[in-house]
């Protein structure tokens, strides 16, 4: 991916790697709650179209909120019935014995491509690696479907381990693993991204570093982060705004969208592949 200066010119048919919907009267909901006053309402695609107004937006990856069955069937639906949706992760309880029907059920969907079980969520760091998981990883394999790894900076041993052992398995890194920029840590985290991006396999996601800094900072503190990820990822390197998480940060869906434009660095050849190409190559989106 070619490096130089962000050109000026609006950039034509962005791909979104990563957001969410969610209502909050769903069977089930249990993320974002009052706590998180900022988020916790009903977002749905029509408000995502609004906020993203200024961005010439093509596609979207839409990604599971809840560790459920019912949420995932609830977004194959919407994925189903939206235009703007190119593909959704959905999630399976992996460890489940049934959970090789499960994924070829889901398989059968016709934008779900992959599956995010919600690591950063479980106690044990190595729960990727347990055999019990294996058989749920071949069917995931066996059905074509990608792995969304929603980790943090402990987990990235064990996902370079887990890449290892099972290489025929898409990967992305959700939030680029969520570097402790609030403590403006950049190691042992570099060195453990850059081993993973060795993994040609293994892709990564700009998104979900504003939520991750402390209130009020500036995006451009995050700079250092990105250059890395840039560096160590290039055309396997794709922007998403994690909205409506985003919103916690106070930063707004065209502002982060400018900044991590900014922040990259790029020439127009890379500026295509950060916001549009890699997520459709990963995702298996139809290119124009």
């Amino acid at each position: 991916m070619a490096i130089g200066t962000a050109g000026s010119t609006a950039i034509a048919g962005v791909v979104d790697a990563h957001h969410h919907v969610w209502r909050l009267d769903w069977p089930g909901h249990q993320w974002p709650d009052a706590s998180l006053p900022a988020i916790h309402r009903d977002f749905a695609i029509a408000d995502l179209r609004a906020d993203s107004r200024g961005v010439d937006l093509a596609a979207t990856v839409l990604v599971q909120s809840q560790p459920t069955d019912a949420d995932t069937d609830r977004l194959c639906a919407i994925a189903a019935a939206e235009p703007l949706v190119g593909a959704l992760v959905g999630w399976v309880d992996l460890a489940a014995a049934d959970a090789p029907r499960r994924i070829a059920q889901l398989a059968a969907a016709p934008k779900l491509r992959g599956l995010r079980p919600m690591l950063q969520s479980i106690a044990d760091t190595d729960w990727i690696l347990q055999p019990a998981l294996d058989d749920a990883i071949a069917a995931m394999i066996a059905h074509g479907l990608r792995f969304d790894a929603l980790v943090q900076p402990r987990h990235l041993s064990a996902l370079h381990r887990f890449a290892h052992r099972w290489p025929d398995l898409p990967i992305v890194i959700d939030h680029a693993a969520k570097p402790s920029a609030a403590a403006g840590g950049l190691d042992p985290w570099r060195d453990e991204i850059a081993a993973l991006a060795a993994c040609d396999t293994v892709w990564c996601k700009l998104s979900g570093l504003r939520t991750e800094q402390p209130p009020g900072e500036p995006a451009a503190a995050l700079a250092p982060y990105v250059a890395h990820l840039v560096a160590c990822f290039g055309e396997r390197l794709m922007w998403g705004s994690d909205w409506p998480v985003l919103h916690l940060s106070g930063d707004d869906y065209g502002s982060w969208f400018q900044a991590a434009r900014t922040l990259a660095e790029l020439d127009p050849a890379g500026e295509r592949s950060l916001f549009a190409d890699s997520a459709r190559r990963f995702y298996g989106l139809a290119l124009p």
